[in-house]
Order: C-alpha cells, then structure tokens, then sequence
C-alpha cells in the first residue's frame, strides 16, 4: 500500500489508540494467570493481534467480548498449546513469549514476518540458556525461526540491556520458575522506562522481587503466581507521539485524548522535548493540547524513548538551527536501523542530516514531496507521513500498511484533523 500525501495544515481532536506495551504484557500476564481476565480496549491488530495468537499457543482460551478480550490462563501448566508461535512483526511479543515458552519443557518453534527474523534475539535466548534453556537457530547466522525447550531453573544470569525487551522477558516468566530462585545481573541498561512499566505490572501483581535502584540487578523468589485481573489498556504515548509532533510542526490546534499521564509510559516525555524546542503544550484532565510554534534546533537525549526518533528526526527538519539526537544507538536494531533509515529517505525529500554512531545530526530544512520508503517499519511510515505534511508538493511512502502494527486508525484519524492523505493499494 502507498501514502500520498500533499501539505497539510491541522487542527481538532485526536482520541490516541491503546498502548501495544501495555496490551502485550496483559496478553502474556493472563495467559499465564490462574483464572480468567479481561482485558478492555486492547490493541487487537498489527503486535497486539500477534500477542494474543501467540498467548493461544501457550495454551490460553481466547474469546471476544464487546470491548475487550477475556482470557483463560493456563495456570502453572507451562506444556499446553502449540509447538510453533508465528509472532509477525512483533518484536516485543517474541522476546516477551520466548521466556514464557522456556518455562516448560515442551519444545516450540518461534517464527515470523522477514523484518522480524532480521532482528536479534541470541541475547535473551543466550540467557534464557543459563538458566537450564535449550535454544537451536534454524538459520545459522540468523536468531529467528528458533527452537527454545526448557525447563527454566533458578540461578544466576547476565544479559545485556542494550533493548529493554531483553530484561523485561526475564522479569516477567523467572517469577513463575518452579525450581529455584533467580537472580539477574543487567548491564549496558538502555530504555529505562519500560522496564519500569514491565515493574508496574510485577506490582499490580503482588509479584515478590528485590531490585538495585538503578534497576543493575534483580533477585525474585521462584515458584509464585500470577492471577487473573480485570483491566483497560491505557492510551499509548508512543503513538501519540506523532500527533504531538504533527501538531508541533504543522499545526494550530491539535487536542489528543485518552492519554494518562500517572501512567508509567517512558514516551510521556514526548511533551516535554516539543515543549522545549518551543511548541505550547496544556494538559488538562481532558486532554492535552499541543499548538504550533517557531521551533529551536537543541541536543535531544533519545536513550529512554527510543522509539521517539523517527518522528523527532522530522521534527528538527522544521526546527531552526542544528538538532542532535544522542544516545540512542538501540534504534539500530529496531524493525529497522531507524537511524540509517530516517536519514536516508528524509534525504530524499532535502533533509540536511547525517548519521552518527548514537543518533542524528538535523539542520533546519525545507523539505519538498518525494518517493519514500517505510522499510516496513510502522513507525518509520508514520514519521515519513509527518514530513509529507510538511513538504512542499506530493510525497508518496510505499509499505504504508506496516502502520498498522501499531496505529491501524492513522490515516482516519489524522483526516479528520485536517491531513490531505490517500491511500493506494
């Protein structure tokens, strides 16, 4: 599917879609919890819809309701369901379910889309393995399809922080190992905050655990249970992120609805880094209202959002002076090198920006309509379609259905503020 997309000029009310972070680890929670949960407003296409396929092969019980789901946990019966989990695009779901997989010792193959398998996992599965996990890639030099067959055991594992998903997995299954304790040594920590939203959920849950306060080192006591819970996912800030931006950039007025902000969500601060490049930004109870403004170029530190970097790259385009996106070198390894990427195809459209090792060097640019494209990557299309918005004449993103992973409302959405955007199969 093709995006095009004319310059657009926006203003209204923007309801944000349900956080995927969120949805997943509520799918995997309750499909390991004892009794049923329902989970309202859940994201159900793109990586929610691949979580849920995959807490059905764990060998949960799956049924719709009217505004949610309601899932049937499997208990501490860790050789229920499938041998094969397809997880699509999701690379959260993969990591997140792998853990859980391992925590029985019935064998299963983890598979999915060709973005997914570019993207690494021997991290996780090398952890997963000093805790008693048998893994097997099937490609060599390649982490995805894999075979992983436990039984987890307690003890004592390091891994490598340099994506949050990694300590996350950890943190959510090695409560539920049955022989032993566990203790997890995290170095090279990158996106702080999403293991602090995985935390959240250990404590909603009455989960027993000791942590560092720089979150080096974890100890949890074996053989606990999670139970079933009723929830409504809330608004994801991730995606609000490129309502935020758009406003910012392009607009009058933009109100965006839905969003929590005592939720524990590390993209929040998406308001803070517009609010300090010079848009005007007023949370209410209701909402919070982003206007445009002129917009100053200034060092922005991407470590605990990451994945903030594909809109804010279009961001410092329309932003006077120089832009340096810092200290995220994990969004190489993302759906896409979102580095390389952004750079390349906001080249395209005149962008005056170069890569380095962590990040992005952005110089106020005038960007004019080209032929782009989103790799794939959902967030890359959506950051792709803020430049449109922006650009002087006609701007076209091939592999725009990769939005829907995460944001399958987008173009509906940002129509009715006021984008000029059509959709060609």
């Amino acid at each position: 599917m093709k995006w095009i997309i004319q310059k657009s000029s926006l203003s209204g009310n923007i309801a944000i879609p349900p956080s995927k972070s969120h949805t997943i680890r509520a799918f995997l929670i309750a499909s390991l919890a004892e009794g049923t949960s329902l989970i309202r407003r859940p994201l159900i296409k793109g990586d929610g819809g691949s979580a849920l396929r995959a807490a059905e092969g764990l060998g949960s019980v799956v049924e719709f309701t009217d505004n949610g789901v309601r899932i049937t946990g499997i208990g501490d019966d860790f050789n229920r369901g499938s041998g094969s989990l397809d997880l699509g695009n999701s690379g959260t779901g993969t990591n997140l379910f792998a853990s859980a997989a391992a925590l029985g010792s019935r064998g299963r193959r983890f598979d999915g889309d060709d973005s997914l398998r570019s993207r690494p996992f021997r991290v996780l599965l090398d952890a997963l393995s000093s805790l008693g996990a048998f893994y097997e890639l099937e490609v060599p030099g390649r982490d995805l399809p894999f075979f992983i067959k436990g039984p987890l055991k307690g003890g004592t594992v390091s891994v490598n922080g340099i994506s949050s998903q990694f300590v996350s997995s950890l943190l959510l299954s090695c409560p539920l190992i049955k022989d032993g304790n566990t203790e997890i040594n995290v170095f090279n920590l990158h996106e702080k905050p999403y293991v602090e939203l995985t935390l959240w959920w250990l404590d909603k849950q009455g989960i027993k655990y000791n942590k560092a306060p720089d979150l080096s080192k974890f100890s949890i006591p074996g053989n606990q249970r999670y139970s079933s819970f009723d929830i409504s996912v809330p608004s994801d800030f991730s995606s609000a992120t490129f309502a935020a931006t758009a406003a910012a950039i392009a607009g009058g007025d933009v109100t965006l609805t839905g969003l929590d902000f005592s939720d524990p969500q590390g993209d929040k601060g998406i308001f803070d880094i517009i609010k300090l490049a010079g848009a005007e930004v007023d949370i209410r109870e209701d909402g919070v209202t982003v206007s445009g403004a002129e917009l100053s170029g200034r060092e922005i530190d991407l470590n605990s959002m990451p994945d903030a970097l594909p809109a804010l790259s279009v961001l410092a385009c329309a932003s006077r002076g120089v832009t340096r996106i810092v200290n995220v070198k994990q969004a190489r390894i993302k759906e896409t090198d979102r580095i390389a990427v952004m750079c390349r195809e906001l080249s395209k459209m005149g962008a005056d920006i170069s890569e380095e090792e962590d990040g992005l060097v952005v110089r106020e640019s005038r960007l004019r309509g080209a032929v782009v494209n989103g790799c794939y990557d959902h967030r890359v299309v959506m950051a792709l379609a803020l430049a449109g918005m922006i650009a002087e004449g006609e701007t076209v993103i091939e592999t725009a259905e990769a939005a829907d992973v995460t944001y399958p409302g987008f173009v509906d959405d940002f129509r009715k503020i006021g984008a000029d955007i059509r959709t060609e199969n």
